[in-house]
């Protein structure tokens, strides 16, 4: 898990170079909207590298704040994609 911020809020960072994507396949709903609650293993992304797809969890107990990456554009490695209100 990586720390949280200023605002207390914790980032769900990319591992890796990649193309971020909100939902499993097109037409499908999103793993996560703002103000889902989530745990630590929830789904909340994919991230798409050279066409293999690796499942990203929230890796917090809490609320999702912000979603931060526009599905389909490319994250760089640490770069964060949503932010996450950690449970109390």
């Amino acid at each position: 898990m990586t720390a949280a911020n200023a605002d207390g809020l914790v980032p769900v960072e990319a591992p890796v170079n990649s193309v971020f994507y909100r939902r499993p396949r097109p037409g499908e709903p999103p793993f996560v909207e703002e103000g889902d609650q989530v745990d630590e293993d929830t789904v909340v992304c994919l991230l798409e590298i050279m066409k293999c797809f690796r499942s990203v969890a929230a890796g917090v107990k809490g609320k999702v704040e912000k979603i931060l990456a526009d599905s389909g554009n490319m994250v760089k490695k640490g770069e964060a994609v949503m932010l996450i209100r950690p449970e109390k």
